[in-house]
C-alpha cells in the first residue's frame, strides 16, 4: 500500500509519528531512499517531505500539549510540575528539541512538553527543522554514498531505538551526576 502512495505515505507516517504513533518514518523513508539511489532530485524531495511532515506533526503535538496538557496537569494536582516544565523549556527548550529531533529520544514527547511549557513556537520550529533536517539529511547522504551497507546499519539503530534512547538518557544522567560531584569537591558539601 505504501508503494502506491509513495511520498504521500511517507508524509502521513512522518506527520503522525511526530504526534502520537510509535512507528518511526525511517521504516518507510530508508527503503524509499534505496530505491531512489542515483536520482538526486528524488532523494532531496523525499528528504524535504519527511522533514517538513515531521515538523508539522510536532507542531500539532505542541498545540495538543498547549491546549490539553496544562489542564490535565492541573486536574491531577501537578501545578508545581508545570512551573518546572516552563523553567526547563525557557532555559533548555531549543537544545532539547534539537536533540530529540536528531536522536532516538521520542520527538513527540518533547513536542507535547514544549506546548505544556509554553515554549516560543518560533524557537520550537527552528530547532525541529534543524534537528529533523540534519537527521534525515544524514540518512539520505549515507544511503547515497554507502548504499545497502548504510541501510543495514540504520535498520539496526531503528530496531534498537528504545534501547539507544535509554542508554543516551542513562549516560547523560551519569555525566550530570559526575559533573555535580566534581563541582562539589572542596566546597564543604557532601553531595
Amino acid at each position: 500500500m505504501f508503494e502506491v502512495f509513495g511520498p504521500a505515505s511517507l508524509a502521513v507516517l512522518s506527520f503522525t509519528e511526530a504526534i502520537i504513533q510509535p512507528l518511526p518514518p525511517d521504516i518507510l523513508y530508508l527503503p524509499m531512499l534505496v530505491n531512489a539511489m542515483g536520482d538526486t532530485p528524488l532523494v532531496v524531495w523525499l528528504w524535504g517531505v519527511v522533514t517538513v511532515a515531521s515538523v508539522l506533526g510536532s507542531l500539532v503535538g505542541y498545540l495538543i500539549g498547549q491546549r490539553w496538557g496544562t489542564p490535565l496537569m492541573v486536574r491531577f494536582g501537578q501545578e508545581h510540575q508545570l512551573k518546572k516544565l516552563e523553567h526547563l523549556t525557557e532555559n533548555y527548550g531549543s537544545i532539547g528539541i534539537f536533540i530529540a529531533a536528531f536522536s532516538p529520544i521520542p520527538y513527540k514527547v518533547l513536542g507535547w512538553m514544549a506546548g505544556m511549557g509554553h515554549m516560543e513556537k518560533k524557537s520550537f520550529l527552528i530547532a525541529g527543522f534543524l534537528g529533523r533536517g540534519l537527521r534525515f539529511g544524514l540518512e539520505a547522504l549515507l544511503i547515497g554514498i554507502y548504499g545497502n551497507q548504510a541501510l543495514q546499519a540504520m535498520e539496526w539503530f531503528i530496531a534498537n531505538e528504545i534501547l539507544l534512547a535509554i542508554a543516551t538518557i542513562a549516560c547523560a544522567a551519569m555525566a550530570w551526576m559526575s559533573w555535580r560531584w566534581w563541582n562539589s569537591i572542596g566546597d564543604g558539601s557532601t553531595a
